[in-house]
């Protein structure tokens, strides 16, 4: 069945000079639709629902006709639902990876069925690349070093120990691996930073709230800084702040990562310090990779997002610019 929709994509391509993006829509919403299967993470954050939302307003009809999945944080339905876009012979795949480990087998059944893979926001850590074309996201090292050095500044003058305590996402997913790693990076750098506790929110409010609880339990008004994967933990965080009789941003300052809309309240009212941006709004740029790599055509293998770092002091003239 592919190859005659493939003939049918070359007798178009020759007709029309090239049809919108090729031909091989399996189920597409027209001869000349690019039908994407997309597995997203699920929606454990404001970033998440964002980034959703731009993905799907980009791979719209008629040009795409997009399977959309959602995980629900679960490798195991994120691996079914690639299975399923490759039974259904869908041109492309573009999903999140949950994790980042895992992928080798199911990403070899899609090289073999000739279906290339589209790696948004998170990176996958695999015995070959070549099991995907290329990944467009943020550098989630460098969020780590950004949130790390507004620290290093705020701290200036201020003798040592600086006792922080760690919020990190879903463990053994890239942005909690390298957003640890480039923290650590510049922190191991100046003895008076010491991380005393560190446990996974796994990216969500709820969860956020829960450990910060546990951490004020253990170290009482010990704390100084608080670093926060997302912007959603840090806001689980700051009532559990509130909750214990602490002023968060004053004896507690906050340092967190995706410059989410709620984040820039919580500046403004003080309770949040800094906040690292990680752009979710990728829609556009992803459809542009889905063409060229559905028309054959040569992609970098990676696609940065460009970013900025926001402080309480910018919040209120920004929050009118935030779009997520």
């Amino acid at each position: 069945m592919r190859k005659v929709l493939g003939v049918a994509a070359l007798l178009c391509a020759a007709v029309l000079a090239g049809c919108s993006g090729g031909g091989e829509g399996a189920g597409g919403t027209g001869s000349d639709a690019i039908t994407v299967g997309f597995s997203q993470v699920g929606a454990e954050s404001e970033w998440r629902t964002a980034n959703t939302r731009s993905v799907k307003e980009a791979l719209a009809a008629p040009e795409f006709n997009l399977k959309f999945s959602d995980a629900q944080q679960k490798q195991e339905n994120q691996i079914k639902a690639l299975r399923s876009f490759i039974a259904q012979g869908v041109d492309v795949i573009a999903f999140s990876p949950v994790v980042e480990t895992g992928w080798d087998t199911v990403l070899r059944e899609a090289k073999a069925a000739g279906i290339p893979v589209v790696l948004t926001d998170r990176a996958v850590n695999v015995s070959d690349e070549s099991l995907y074309a290329t990944l467009i996201g943020s550098d989630f090292v460098e969020e780590g070093r950004r949130a790390a050095r507004w620290l290093v500044e705020d701290s200036a003058g201020q003798a040592g120990p600086v006792r922080i305590v760690e919020l990190q996402g879903t463990v053994g997913s890239a942005p909690a691996n390298d957003r640890m790693k480039g923290f650590k990076e510049v922190i191991d750098a100046d003895p008076r930073f010491q991380i005393v506790r560190s446990q996974s929110g796994d990216f969500t409010r709820a969860r956020g709230k829960e450990v910060m609880e546990a951490f004020l339990k253990a170290e009482g008004s010990e704390i100084d800084v608080l670093f926060a994967h997302n912007d959603d933990m840090a806001i689980g965080a700051i009532q559990a702040i509130e909750e214990a009789g602490l002023k968060p941003g004053t004896d507690i300052r906050i340092v967190s990562i995706d410059g989410v809309r709620g984040a820039f309240e919580a500046m403004k009212a003080g309770k949040l310090n800094a906040t690292v941006e990680c752009n979710p709004l990728l829609g556009e740029q992803l459809a542009q990779l889905i063409r060229d790599v559905h028309a054959g055509r040569e992609v970098p293998r990676r696609v940065q997002v460009e970013e900025g770092v926001f402080t309480r002091e910018q919040a209120e003239a920004e929050l009118p610019n935030r779009k997520y």
